[in-house]
């Protein structure tokens, strides 16, 4: 186990622009995350969650804009990440183990229920939590990741969804994924996130932030290790209706994930919504902020 330092905070908080913002690591169960926060703490609770390989920087430039729509905000950086503890073994990192963490934010805010939105990896918990934890959830937001048993589907079904996810098995390997991301300083995730968007999406110093996060101590094998759990520990939810008002957001060119996949998920939602980016790629929120931002607060009735 892998500890947060008691006196370390982020040195990206100025970047979020909420006089508000504050940084702190909050015990949710058995793991300390590190967190954001702005907003009044009166105010409906909104948790946003990143997704692979970012960290709580993805939704920077959300902060302020959910704040001043009314919203208290929480921005963890999930467990495994840069500044929130490094749990050993793949098996903590089950998405059960995952969809509690969030439980356990909810309730360090002394609320019974938040809306969630979430991309990638933080899709995928969301949907999670959805799941697990209906009642926890008031409204739901996804970006860029199907519903758990659509993706399952296409990957037993589809080949070519099959052949999109190489990098799922590739990542079931031991210590050679590790070597191979670390290399040329990342330049493997670098490749995925700045070649694969949309141009300017990403600006100048993000990599350099993003690979101080990756080379934190424990970092890269716990980012890797869900990876690993979700194949080697399977740990499916109780229920796959999603009672809770879903809108999912999707960039169609998404290198990754096959666009049917957004439809096909909709099947699980009792009161879904698609809004389709067909020009926008796997890194919709950065591309399309503005947008992504006004779609979800008009969803969580900001």
């Amino acid at each position: 186990m892998i500890a947060v330092p008691p006196t370390e905070t982020t040195d990206h908080l100025a970047e979020v622009g909420v006089p508000s913002a504050s940084a702190d690591v909050r015990d949710v169960g058995n793991v300390s995350l590190h967190c954001v926060a702005a907003g009044d703490p009166a105010d409906p609770l909104v948790v946003l969650l990143h997704g692979f390989p970012e960290f709580w920087y993805e939704w920077r430039d959300y902060v302020g804009r959910f704040v001043d729509a009314g919203y208290r905000v929480l921005v963890p950086d999930q467990r495994g990440y840069n500044l929130s503890e490094k749990p050993d073994g793949a098996r903590a990192y089950r998405t059960g183990a995952l969809a509690r963490d969030v439980l356990g934010l909810v309730e360090s805010e002394d609320r019974a229920s938040a809306h969630l939105l979430g991309h990638d990896w933080g899709a995928a918990v969301a949907w999670e939590v959805a799941l697990r934890h209906p009642d926890a959830v008031d409204q739901l937001g996804i970006v860029n990741v199907p519903h758990p048993s659509a993706f399952e589907a296409a990957l037993r079904s589809n080949p070519a969804q099959m052949w999109r996810s190489w990098y799922v098995f590739f990542f079931q390997l031991p210590r050679l994924p590790e070597w191979y991301a670390r290399r040329d300083g990342f330049a493997f995730f670098e490749r995925a996130m700045i070649e694969d968007a949309r141009p300017g999406a990403f600006e100048a110093g993000d990599v350099e932030r993003y690979r101080r996060a990756w080379s934190r101590e424990g970092a890269l094998t716990a980012m890797l290790d869900w990876y690993r759990a979700l194949l080697r520990y399977r740990d499916d939810p109780p229920r796959e209706t999603v009672t809770a008002p879903t809108l999912i957001a999707w960039g169609e060119r998404d290198r990754a994930l096959l666009p049917e996949l957004a439809a096909a998920s909709l099947d699980y939602c009792r009161d879904g919504r698609l809004e389709r980016f067909p020009e926008a790629t796997h890194w919709l929120p950065h591309e399309h902020t503005e947008r992504v931002a006004e779609l979800f607060v008009e969803h969580f009735g900001g």
